[in-house]
């Protein structure tokens, strides 16, 4: 069973981790993360304080496992430490983690005052909900951080997770008020990196399997990858084995076919209507130099209407792979 030093043993191995990501990293998204060598997938965040309110069961499809799924972290968010520590042992309970993540990054106004990205206004809190959910569990406790509210204090702020007792730490190289515009800061995750003693995973803007391995020679232990998996799992593969031949058309789209039948089979809605529209968004990913397709792909209802639209290049003989990326693609992904 997974304990103590899940990230240690992971981070023995070459790859990169799943970020979190709410509307994208449910489970069949990160099954196909996993099997191409993801070092270990974070779940959607998880309200503590939806969890302990009744209104949430083992079904809730945020925190619910794929059957047999391994390496996969729980995100939880919350500003109250009994809640948060009642929160871990019902999902200890629930969905079998390897371990909890604590967020403290996300930016959405919806939010405020409930934890994300507010911790860093006043990380004693922080420390204290690390604190509280160590104590409710044997797991690995882990925190996602953004530099800061509106000024980098990231350092501090990492040193203060380690003392509480933190495993890793993951850093995500703007602040809070930038959202998700302007460059990350790859050189303020190396100095987090430099100044504590547990592993330092940094995140932000990583598009490209090159691009991933320049960042991780700047002292993380590894790269967290966002918007950069969606449609294109095998940037795990890549970081995990050195090959980085992109798939060509047929094998793309036969992985896209088949993110639509996991996601059917996860949400067993019968009428497909709900369960296929989220992938709308993430469909045409998988094929950007495809644009024709983009269109029909926006509007599939079931994992059938998927395999209708990817009719043309699923005939084909297959599998192929391109052996460079086009450069489209990772701008694309940008």
């Amino acid at each position: 069973m997974n304990g103590p030093g899940f990230y240690q043993s992971r981070l023995q191995r070459p790859g990169a981790v799943l970020a979190p990501m709410a509307g994208y990293s449910d489970a069949p998204m990160r099954q196909l993360a996993a099997e191409q060598g993801a070092l270990w997938t974070v779940s959607e965040m998880i309200s503590a304080r939806g969890l302990m309110g009744g209104g949430d069961t083992e079904k809730l499809n945020l925190g619910r496992p794929y059957p047999g799924e391994q390496g996969r972290v729980v995100q939880l968010f919350g500003a109250e430490p009994d809640v948060l520590a009642g929160a871990v042992d019902r999902v200890g309970t629930w969905f079998s983690p390897a371990a909890i993540d604590l967020n403290m990054g996300c930016p959405v106004p919806k939010i405020r005052g409930k934890g994300g990205a507010c911790l860093l206004q006043t990380p004693e809190t922080a420390y204290d909900l690390v604190r509280a959910m160590r104590s409710a569990t044997t797991l690995d406790v882990s925190a996602k951080i953004r530099l800061g509210w509106d000024h980098d204090r990231s350092v501090e702020v990492a040193q203060g997770l380690e003392a509480a007792g933190a495993a890793l730490i993951t850093v995500h190289g703007r602040t809070s008020a930038q959202r998700y515009t302007g460059q990350a800061d790859w050189d303020a995750i190396a100095r987090v990196a430099a100044a504590v003693k547990v592993p330092v995973v940094g995140s932000g803007d990583i598009t490209t399997p090159e691009l991933a391995r320049e960042r991780r020679r700047m002292g993380v232990a590894a790269v967290m990858i966002g918007r950069g998996a969606v449609g294109n799992p095998w940037i795990f593969r890549a970081l995990a084995t050195g090959e980085d031949a992109w798939p060509g058309a047929w094998q793309r789209a036969r992985t896209a076919l088949r993110h639509a039948e996991l996601q059917e089979r996860f949400y067993d809605d019968d009428t497909g209507r709900l369960t296929l529209r989220p992938l709308r968004k993430v469909l045409p990913q998988y094929l950007p130099d495809f644009p024709e397709l983009r269109q029909d792909l926006t509007q599939v209802l079931t994992a059938a209407d998927v395999r209708r639209v990817l009719a043309p290049l699923l005939g084909e003989d297959g599998p192929d792979v391109t052996p460079a990326r086009p450069a489209e693609y990772a701008v694309s992904h940008s």
